[in-house]
Formats: structure tokens, C-alpha cells, sequence
């Protein structure tokens, strides 16, 4: 009797499985474009195709965040600055970035700064999390630095096709030049506009965004997987970046390694911050 019991309920339960499994919708087709395509979702979905940012079995865009270690020049107060050290933590999904880094001035002086954005928040701090701890560190507002500092992050290597798939009806494709032109707004940045020129891998060689202006170029090449040798995820990165403002060098980058695969980086807004942005918008 027990056996038959056991049974029947082992049945009882494969059945009301199979049930809730059939009314369960089936999961959306594996969007796939045809050859040659040029319209605005095949470019995007060629675009975070080939740079290895479509995860799972449907292919969706998940990169959460990004670390990005580089060599290089930086420029500080006008002249170049060699850097020892430059770290950039992002976040796409609660947008910041954070860039710390290090570098020597000419005469030899070291020069540190660690330079953080955060949605419509922009300051520098003196140590990592400034503020975020009571006594810990100094948070210093820098509202100037705003849209460049979002600029920069949605011009960027992983940021440029994540800004122009959000840009829904605002952002077009061009073929004229032979490989896709994509032009997109910047989030965040009212009136800046970026023009992504692609490769024939479609992959951006340069992004050009102008606001107002002001004309900031961001020039990219050798793509590689700079993941860690043991965490290789074909997920590809610019191994040169340089950016130039209004025709003056900004920053000359050369990667060293990067870890794209969605490692925790947030970067909470000091109460400090908050507060001078409200008393300067009043």
C-alpha cells in the first residue's frame, strides 16, 4: 500500500510540473540578422556581438560593469603627465564611473587623483569612497566636470553601443562610408551627440561627440580579449585609446588588462555632494 502511495503521488507531482511547465510561454526566438543587414537593430546587435557582450542562450546584453587597468599620458594642468597607475572601475547599470590614478609631471613631481561621476553627480576624492565612512577621506564637488565625465563613459568602448541601443528612435545608422556611422545622444548630456564610426568588425574605431562647442574624440584600436589568462570570456576591449578635446590630447591609454565579468563597482553619492548640487540649483 505504501509503494502504491508513493507512487501515485510521485505521479501526481510529475504531472502538476508538466502543467505549470505548459503554461509557461515559451522563451522569445534568438534574434539573428540576416546577412549584410544595416538597419539600426542588426548594427547594434553586430555591435555588441562582436565585442562579446551578448550573454546566455538568448543573447542578451548583460555586461553589468567593467575594470580597466591602462598605461600611458594623461594631461594635467596643460602639460603630460606619465602615468604609474590608472584604474577605471564602471558601472552601466547604476551609471558611475570611477578613474583613480597617478602620474609624473614633467619635473618629476607625482601628481594623484581619483575622479568619480555617479547619475548627475561629479567629484573628485582624496581616497577611494571618500566621505562614505564619517572622518574617512574628503569628497569634493566638481559639477564642472559632469558631462565630461559622462561623456567618457558612454563614448567608451562598452558604453558607446550600451548609449546608442538606449537611445532608441534618436539613434540612426549610416552606411554612406561603406561600414556603420551611428549617431546617438548622450545620456545625461542634454544636446551632446556622438558619431560612432565602426569597423568592418563593428567594432567603434572613433567616437566623436559634440556639445555645444566643444568637440571631444575618442580613437580606439587593437580589440582583444585582455581578460586575466585563466578568465578568458571572449568579451573584447580597445587596447589603445586615446581622446582629444577641441584637437588638444587628453589622454593617450595603452591597456594592460580588464575584468568584464560583472565583478561588484558601485559608487555611492556623498551626502556632501548632494548637497552643494541643491544649493547650486537653487
Amino acid at each position: 500500500m505504501r509503494t502504491n502511495r508513493v507512487g501515485l503521488l510521485t505521479a501526481a507531482v510529475a504531472l502538476a510540473a508538466a502543467s505549470v511547465l505548459a503554461q509557461q510561454p515559451a522563451p522569445p526566438a534568438r534574434y539573428t540578422p540576416a546577412p549584410g543587414a544595416k538597419d539600426v537593430k542588426a548594427v547594434l546587435f553586430n555591435w555588441f556581438w562582436h565585442m562579446g557582450m551578448l550573454r546566455g542562450p538568448q543573447e542578451v546584453e548583460a555586461v553589468a560593469t567593467l575594470e580597466h587597468k591602462a598605461t600611458g599620458t594623461i594631461q594635467v594642468d596643460g602639460q603630460p603627465c606619465r602615468l604609474t597607475a590608472y584604474r577605471v572601475s564602471t558601472n552601466y547599470q547604476v551609471p558611475g564611473q570611477r578613474i583613480q590614478y597617478a602620474c609624473a609631471r614633467p619635473n618629476g613631481q607625482e601628481y594623484k587623483a581619483i575622479e568619480v561621476v555617479s547619475g548627475q553627480y561629479a567629484w573628485d576624492e582624496d581616497v577611494v569612497g571618500a566621505e562614505l565612512v564619517a572622518g574617512r577621506g574628503k569628497a569634493t564637488p566638481r559639477p564642472g566636470a559632469l558631462h565630461e565625465r559622462l561623456i567618457r563613459l558612454w563614448a567608451g568602448p562598452q558604453g558607446a553601443p550600451k548609449a546608442a541601443a538606449a537611445g532608441g528612435d534618436k539613434t540612426t545608422v549610416a552606411n554612406d562610408t561603406g561600414t556603420p556611422v551611428v549617431t546617438y545622444p548622450i545620456p545625461g548630456v542634454p544636446g551632446a551627440i556622438a558619431t560612432a564610426t565602426l569597423n568592418a568588425k563593428y567594432m567603434a574605431e572613433r567616437v566623436a561627440v559634440r556639445e555645444g562647442n566643444i568637440a571631444t574624440q575618442f580613437t580606439y584600436g587593437n580589440y582583444q580579449d585582455w581578460n586575466n589568462p585563466l578568465n578568458k570570456v571572449e568579451a573584447f576591449y580597445a587596447g589603445t585609446l586615446v581622446e582629444t578635446r577641441n584637437g588638444a590630447a587628453v589622454r593617450d591609454l595603452t591597456t594592460v588588462d580588464t575584468e568584464t565579468g560583472n565583478v561588484y563597482v558601485v559608487m555611492p553619492v556623498p551626502a556632501s555632494v548632494r548637497k552643494t548640487a541643491a544649493s547650486s540649483s537653487r
